[in-house]
């Protein structure tokens, strides 16, 4: 493939999201329609399914009808309408109308979901006798994975109204909370040189700044904005924390990650063995950033240098350029691939680059009757080569998995993150073969960087969370001064003797976003050693791409470890994990000789 070349910077200003593919603007009549229209599917359902005789929990084929019908309500798990002002609110934080909007059509929604929550709770009351019969009926077995589901998960329900309750309280106890703390750092800018950048972009920046003077300074600016919001923050995460702490209680989880780990549809023992294999082999981060230092000719390592570079690749990787990149290595594997990332861009689903008032980072977003949408915030580098990469794996799962149908389209978010990271790190390979030796050695570096990042950084968060959920739980409220403090302990743990931490990058939480959402960073260490298995089989044998796509079709037909079972991949043994790091560590030692830097 060609390597992008240098050159003067263009940015078509039509890289935007295109929401007119849900609608037209934010008072479109069709909207209200639609919204009414569910409203009216889940009225419906109630009224035909809530009543003093379910027959549909003893005979079959009345529990084959319900389920049929249940199913189709699944195609609105995430309706258009919510779809719309939620991404409109991403790409224009200081638009209150839609927050408004995002407000009021979460409440109406929740309480048309509200309606069938019978349902569920009915289904998991259903005798043990009858679930086994209704497990081996060939009439039921399209449901079959969804009814042990259920059945598994009735002893964390509560009763109908309890469970109504819960779903309303959300909203104030949680996502308003979130949201407020993003609005305040969407509006946030800093001053650098004479520019005026969003947060955002100076996070980004960070790290490509050549020299740590420079890295240390931007920081300071950028942790002393984020002190600003801490106060907020403070009140934002003791809420939202303590709010689990009761749901968790009500529900009987007796851990703070057993709802995440449940909703994952993981194998907890397999997350613990994960984390603990990843926690004790800390020391080959250490190894990696000893390296590191001697690379930079810098005694300690700050914070901000996590993600410094020992050198820049001499290509651009400007938008246009990217895309054509990526499609050329997707061209070397599937067209079809190739051909759904074109469309993406000519119907305007992908939001390129950063602006004010966007939320920073990158995510894909998608319904099951909705187009997928890429958010972005392209800076023209490497990194957000890949980050297109890696946003466009989490698409092509999407994609895929639709063909599950509603109920079971829905896949792992440790699935997810295996489907990005494989695409990610496959398309720094296509674009490693045409680099010079040294342009290698600093690739190389950049890959055990981001792996470092992605498998030790992510489980020390991992971690982070975890005493953080503890000290709430146990004294009732703890300060951002405690947080700050709770965060670089857990970072000083994976980083190592190699760096020396300043108090205030302890503020780093205010901004990450990920421990909003409990738990889920595990799964960026289970993807990644995942993916590292598959493209290990897959470069051994380039048939086991069939195999692959088996993977991005499966949805959430079964557990993690099922479905990668079905493909050779058996995460329960205690070697796999540690076959991942191996991996990583044989990268660094590599480093080591073609720098001449040894431990």
């Amino acid at each position: 493939m060609k390597t992008p070349k240098k050159r003067a910077e263009v940015r078509p200003p039509e890289i935007i999201w295109n929401l007119g593919l849900l609608y037209k603007s934010p008072t479109d009549p069709q909207i209200e329609k639609d919204v009414l229209e569910i409203e009216s599917l889940f009225d419906s359902f109630s009224k035909k399914y809530d009543v003093h005789k379910k027959a549909y929990l003893e005979d079959g084929d009345a529990l084959l009808e319900a389920l049929t019908a249940f199913e189709r309500l699944n195609e609105h798990s995430f309706p258009k309408p919510l779809m719309y002002f939620y991404s409109l609110k991403d790409i224009e934080s200081s638009n209150t109308n839609a927050a408004a909007q995002l407000a009021l059509l979460a409440n109406r929604f929740t309480e048309a979901e509200n309606k069938i929550t019978f349902f569920l709770v009915s289904l998991g009351k259903i005798s043990l006798e009858k679930q086994k019969t209704f497990l081996s009926s060939k009439k039921l077995e399209h449901f079959k994975v969804f009814l042990e589901r259920v059945f598994g998960d009735a002893v964390h329900n509560l009763s109908v109204a309890e469970e109504q309750i819960m779903n309303l309280k959300s909203l104030p106890a949680y996502d308003m909370w979130v949201m407020g703390n993003e609005k305040i750092l969407n509006s946030k800018t800093i001053v650098w040189k004479k520019e005026i950048w969003p947060l955002a972009k100076a996070l980004n920046i960070i790290q490509q700044l050549p020299k740590q003077k420079d890295r240390q300074a931007l920081a300071a600016k950028v942790n002393e904005a984020l002190k600003m919001v801490a106060p907020f923050s403070e009140a934002e995460i003791n809420a939202v924390v303590t709010n689990k702490k009761i749901n968790d209680h009500l529900r009987k989880f007796s851990k703070p990650y057993d709802n995440t780990v449940l909703g994952y549809r993981n194998d907890p023992e397999s997350i613990e063995k994960l984390v603990k294999t990843v926690t004790d082999g800390f020391a080959i981060s250490h190894r990696f950033y000893r390296l590191k230092s001697k690379l930079l000719k810098l005694k300690k390592l700050s914070y901000c240098d996590r993600g410094a570079k020992i050198g820049f690749v001499k290509s651009a990787f400007p938008f246009d350029l990217s895309i054509a990149a990526l499609k050329e290595t997707l061209n070397g594997i599937d067209s079809k691939f190739s051909a759904i990332l074109q469309s993406y861009i000519d119907k305007g689903q992908i939001d390129a680059f950063p602006r004010m008032n966007k939320v920073g980072g990158a995510y894909c977003n998608h319904g099951y009757t909705s187009p997928v949408f890429l958010l972005l915030n392209h800076t023209d580098d490497l990194h957000s080569y890949l980050t297109l990469a890696h946003e466009f794996g989490h698409a092509l799962h999407s994609e895929h998995s639709k063909q599950q149908g509603p109920i079971y389209s829905g896949y792992s978010t440790a699935l997810a993150e295996t489907a990005s990271t494989l695409f990610e790190q496959i398309a720094m390979e296509a674009v490693s073969d045409k680099l010079s030796d040294k342009e290698k050695i600093i690739m190389l570096h950049d890959k055990i960087n981001d792996d470092i990042s992605t498998v030790f950084r992510q489980i020390a968060c991992f971690n982070f969370e975890k005493d953080m959920h503890d000290a709430i739980r146990s004294k009732g409220f703890i300060s951002h001064e405690e947080l700050a403090g709770l965060h670089n302990r857990n970072m000083s743990a994976y980083l190592g003797p190699a760096f020396k931490l300043d108090r205030d990058d302890g503020y780093m939480f205010v901004q990450w976003s990920h421990i909003r959402r409990f738990f889920y960073v595990y799964s960026y260490a289970f993807g990644m050693l995942v993916s590292k298995a598959m493209l290990r089989r897959y470069r051994a044998d380039k048939s086991f791409w069939s195999s692959i796509v088996k993977f991005l079709s499966a949805g959430g037909k079964d557990s993690p470890e099922n479905i990668l079972k079905e493909i050779g991949i058996d995460t329960s043994r205690p070697e796999f994990w540690q076959e991942g790091l191996r991996e990583i560590e044989e990268d660094i030692e590599r480093l080591e000789r073609l720098t001449g830097k040894f431990r």
